[in-house]
């Protein structure tokens, strides 16, 4: 897989050898003129705030050689309406989602394939397991040069507000579970702690409650370093940590203590790392493009011990219920009767408002 541009407010980022880690020696694309890109996926981030009018939140216009224009837009009453039209050939769906009544931030994602007429629609919640997605009949390729303008905003462009980056692959990119954590995360082992990255099936890790147990699965993703995958740097000894790990925002520390069972009645918590980030105990790390992230999936969602702090492992659900979500998602070529099957965390995910109360508490 690999990530040839990416656009937030700031600047835009466009490389045919593809961007940060994932560059390649040669091309992936062409620039020529009349070139498409015949495969690949748009992600798109964004709040979706609840109003009663629809909302442009990306889309690009061209008139010549050819009338030709994208468009994703929010409606009124959740959900996603995407318009392609290719000098009138047009691709027309629409994606309904049933919002929580705040505004609140979905990730977008628009993969084809034009060689099988094939493509599909995704939004999913990064703070939620949670995947909605259609199938989309369509064989009209994405031209390069549009996309390039786009993503460079070039031309006619409207890129909302309430979008926080746009992203382009030259892939298919898997939607549903993600790994949250970096590369080098040292995680707690019988001989002692290990690099997340060498450990493989069959490895064994120590946790807080189950004692020692076996990795069932590590997978990695390779994504844009924005929005919901901007990396967060957790500092020691802040959290129990022994030393530094970067984390993606989703990522969720388990967390323990008097002031817990005080303030929320439960022996443990669940706290995402983006509620933490405070400039000083946790803070947004600056980096390239890109970033890789990789986790361990449990048998039954154990907590898994790193850098001396306890740390939620992959959760994935009952995504093997869904042969659809399997088939899109990092567990794809797994073995569907070798996936667990995860009920829901056992401890309470806190909200921001709450992680800042538990926060200031310790602070105090």
């Amino acid at each position: 897989m690999t990530w040839i541009a990416s656009a937030d407010h700031k600047e835009g980022r466009f490389s045919p050898n593809g961007l940060g880690i994932d560059r390649r020696f040669t091309p992936q694309i062409s620039l020529c003129s009349g070139a498409t890109l015949r495969r690949g996926t748009l992600m798109l981030e964004t709040r979706m705030s609840p109003t009663a009018k629809p909302q442009v939140l990306f889309a690009f216009n061209r008139t010549f050689p050819q009338s030709r224009s994208f468009s994703i837009q929010a409606i009124p009453g959740g959900g996603v309406t995407l318009v392609h039209n290719d000098n009138g050939d047009i691709c027309h769906a629409t994606l309904r989602w049933r919002g929580s009544g705040r505004a609140d931030v979905v990730r977008i994602s628009f993969s084809w394939d034009t060689e099988t007429k094939w493509a599909q629609l995704s939004l999913e919640r990064p703070e939620e397991t949670t995947v909605t997605s259609i199938q989309v009949p369509h064989d009209n390729p994405l031209y390069i040069q549009d996309l390039h303008d786009v993503i460079l905003a070039k031309g006619d462009r409207t890129f909302s507000n309430d979008a926080v980056f746009v992203a382009l692959s030259d892939e298919i990119e898997p939607v549903g579970p993600m790994p949250t954590l970096s590369l080098n995360t040292p995680v707690a082992t019988p001989q002692g702690h290990q690099q997340i990255q060498h450990l493989e099936r069959g490895d064994t890790i120590n946790t807080a409650t189950k004692g020692v147990i076996p990795v069932l699965q590590r997978i990695t993703r390779t994504v844009p370093a924005l929005g919901s995958f901007a990396p967060i740097r957790l500092r020691a000894p802040y959290f129990g940590l022994l030393e530094d790990i970067i984390v993606a925002p989703d990522q969720r520390l388990v967390i323990r203590g008097s002031d817990v069972e005080y303030l929320f009645g439960q022996e443990a918590v669940l706290v995402p790392a983006r509620h933490l980030v405070n400039g000083f105990a946790a803070r947004y790390e600056p980096t390239g493009p890109t970033i890789s992230y990789t986790h361990l999936l449990l048998p039954e969602h154990e907590t898994l011990s790193a850098a001396g702090s306890s740390f939620e492992s992959l959760y994935i659900g009952r995504i093997r219920r869904k042969q659809d979500q399997l088939n899109a998602s990092l567990l794809s070529h797994f073995q569907r009767n070798g996936l667990p099957e995860h009920g829901k965390p056992v401890f309470p995910i806190l909200k921001a408002f709450e992680a800042v109360t538990l926060a200031d508490q310790r602070a105090a």
